[in-house]
């Protein structure tokens, strides 16, 4: 076994990357490391499909958990996290299994990463009370006179990435555009990679991600969300965007039925699949790839422990 090996499992939601991760650590001696920045927050296990507690007693895991809804997680943030747990597996001879599907989480950790600072509190909150005053259109238009490059590849109304654009530049005075093309870097320049890609096919990956959504439900993903609601986060928190928590606070809200909650739930659980599929397809290299969900494929294992 080489040294300063790490196993990446990625791949679209419901493909079956947690079971597989399992079964590498299991079959490789290792320890899995969370790389979905759903999985980190406490409030939301059921509808972020975190591991159960029988999966976590089989081999160590890491990362899961972490977070209340009221923190704002970042790329930043977590890429620390998971390389001092890779240091932690190597110094203890075990071989890390970073599983997840959260294509940023992934792509900093093999390429690297940009030089671009995180949003302060104070930030964040200059940017909320400017909404709130001028609009998120303004916003937008605000941003396109200062970062012209960047604006052209963000939505007007998508506010997370207005925020975070407009944000660096009110805090640094450069745009984001140019902090973005600095070089890259890496914080594991020693990591030998071993990446393992699931790309199953639409129709199977549909009925997946539709059944995992009524197992959900029948789990208790309404009351999960029942307790957020009762915390009065602001929308604009990456936990309050989760896939089912925006669906499911309108039938608590009284503007929908549960059933048509749901089928909006599946559906945009359906959508986010297909691209994380898109993006996991063109831009990730994998040493060992499926184009099947993961059913105890044993080929799958003796791929992965054939190249540690």
């Amino acid at each position: 076994m080489q040294k300063n090996k790490v196993v990446v499992v990625a791949g679209p939601t419901a493909s079956g990357k947690s079971a597989l991760a399992i079964d590498i650590a299991l079959a490789c001696n290792g320890e899995i490391i969370n790389a979905d920045s759903m999985q980190v927050y406490k409030d939301i296990p059921i509808l972020s499909a975190c591991p159960t507690p029988k999966d976590m007693a089989t081999v160590p895991h890491h990362l899961y958990q972490i977070y209340d809804a009221s923190h704002n997680g970042t790329v930043v943030e977590w890429l620390d996290k998971a390389v001092e747990k890779i240091h932690a597996c190597w110094q203890a001879k075990k071989i890390p299994v970073v599983v997840g599907g959260t294509g940023l989480y992934i792509n900093n950790l093999i390429y690297g990463t940009t030089t671009v600072p995180e949003n302060s509190l104070e930030t964040r909150e200059k940017l909320r009370l400017l909404c709130r005053e001028i609009g998120l259109r303004n916003m937008y238009d605000k941003l396109e006179e200062v970062d012209p490059k960047t604006a052209s590849r963000i939505q007007p109304g998508d506010t997370t990435r207005i925020f975070r654009a407009y944000g660096i530049f009110l805090q640094t005075g450069i745009p984001l555009s140019v902090w973005q093309s600095q070089p890259m870097i890496k914080k594991l320049p020693e990591g030998q990679f071993v990446t393992v890609k699931l790309l199953p096919q639409r129709e199977e990956l549909d009925q997946r991600c539709f059944s995992r959504f009524d197992q959900m439900i029948q789990q208790g993903a309404l009351a999960e969300v029942v307790k957020l609601a009762e915390q009065k986060l602001p929308d604009t928190l990456p936990a309050m965007k989760a896939l089912g928590v925006p669906e499911l606070m309108m039938f608590i809200h009284g503007e929908c039925s549960l059933d048509e909650a749901v089928a909006l739930g599946k559906l945009h659980t359906r959508q986010y699949a297909k691209r994380q599929k898109t993006w996991f397809a063109n831009k990730l290299f994998a040493d060992v790839y499926t184009k099947e969900c993961y059913y105890g494929q044993k080929n799958l294992i003796n791929d992965v422990k054939k190249r540690l």
